[in-house]
């Protein structure tokens, strides 16, 4: 591919881009990944150099944009060498004309930066919300130890989350011996710092009430060393059939999945009721700390989605709570930086719910945020997350 056409392609893959955030369509990964499989002639260099363009453009751009044309030109306002690709040729984008849209910089859409400003966050906060992401594991103590994991891997860096490993950028992990053998998993530090909170130990009945593809899950189980009972539940079953492969690779024999009906839920917990040492509630929420992973994100949010999250969050403790025995604790997480989703949802439930009370935390990393700890990519190097651990009175 010539230059002029890598930016024609990237131009194509933001319209597809900018679309799909509009109508909560497929993530850019999984459109970047489609737009390639129908495109054998691209080889590989050309697939990395359009995947580049993209996510700059993405990243640039914080407003939506109201087409991919108007975010390259965009990105070509700051690069002389990207807009002399916008030369007219067969495959490449028409000349740039002097009145046609272009997007502008910003770090998210204005209501969403009142936001973040408003959770006390500083212009260098929240630009740290969309730079690149690092390559983070989790070493899998059922397993291995991380002292092992790193003379097998000498390029990798400890981190504050004491199973964890920084990987050098592009490491493939799943070719690694480690990854094969179930020592290591993909999870970024402060997904294992904010797990840290449940305090699981052998022999507890813990449940992880939005276990996802478990990837929580399995942290949970290490912890415990596999004694004890986990259940992970899910409503989506595509994301929660992904488990079992994984803690089969993990060595993880004690997690047991359960399939809930959205709406239904108590009714397929109803066995737990009062039983559990720890809920671990990892609720649906915005995604502001991950925006490094998915900075498409931030097109996507609207204020009248985010009441809708808050209100399931709210639903998710109350359920929650139910759940854990007298004594037992309630570990609220989001991954997210808006105290609407974190401070204020764990002040809400305190408020709701007489004689429980918030318990300290005392983790590797972050910093005390009102009921619980927000960590945040600047001041912690990793994704952006507030917990809360909040215990039942006896």
């Amino acid at each position: 591919m010539t230059p002029a056409a890598r930016t024609q392609a990237a131009i194509e893959l933001l319209d597809a881009i900018v679309a799909a955030a509009r109508d909560q369509g497929p993530a850019a990964d999984t459109l970047i990944a489609r737009y390639f499989a129908g495109r054998r002639y691209a080889g590989s260099k050309d697939r990395r150099a359009v995947r580049e363009l993209v996510y700059a453009a993405i990243r640039r751009a914080g407003e939506r944009p109201v087409s991919g044309r108007a975010a390259m030109v965009g990105l070509a306002g700051d690069d002389p060498a990207l807009a002399a690709t916008f030369d007219g040729s067969p495959h490449g984008p028409a000349p740039i004309a002097p009145d046609e849209p272009v997007a502008g910089p910003g770090i998210a859409p204005a209501w969403l930066v009142d936001r973040l400003r408003a959770a006390g966050l500083d212009e260098g906060e929240m630009a740290a919300l969309i730079d690149r992401a690092p390559l983070d594991v989790r070493v899998n103590r059922l397993k291995a130890d991380r002292e092992a994991i790193r003379a097998a891997l000498p390029d990798a860096r400890p981190l504050a989350a004491p199973d964890g490993l920084r990987l050098p950028p592009g490491t493939n992990v799943e070719q690694l011996d480690a990854f094969r053998a179930g020592a290591i998993e993909v999870q970024d530090a402060g997904s294992q710092i904010v797990t840290l909170a449940a305090r699981a130990a052998p022999g507890m009945a813990v449940i992880d009430l939005c276990a996802g593809a478990g990837g929580k899950s399995l942290a949970l189980a290490a912890a415990m060393a596999d004694r004890g009972t986990l259940l992970a539940s899910d409503i989506d079953r595509a994301r929660l059939a992904r488990l079992a492969p994984r803690a089969e690779r993990a060595g993880a024999s004690i997690i047991a999945a359960r399939l809930l009906d959205p709406g239904r839920e108590a009714e397929a917990l109803a066995d737990w009721r009062d039983r559990a040492d720890v809920v671990l509630i990892d609720a649906p929420c915005s995604g502001t700390g991950t925006w490094r992973r998915n900075p498409e994100a931030r097109w996507r949010l609207t204020p009248e989605r985010l009441d809708r999250l808050v209100a399931t969050q709210a639903r998710l403790l109350d359920l929650g709570a139910g759940l854990v025995k007298p004594g037992g604790a309630l570990v609220h997480v989001v991954c997210s930086l808006l105290d609407a989703e974190g401070a204020d949802q764990a002040d809400r439930f305190l408020a709701g719910h007489p004689g429980w009370r918030a318990e300290p935390l005392r983790l590797p990393a972050g910093r005390a945020r009102r009921a619980g700890v927000r960590l945040t990519p600047a001041h912690d190097g990793s994704d952006g997350f507030f917990v809360a651990r909040l215990v039942r009175p006896c």
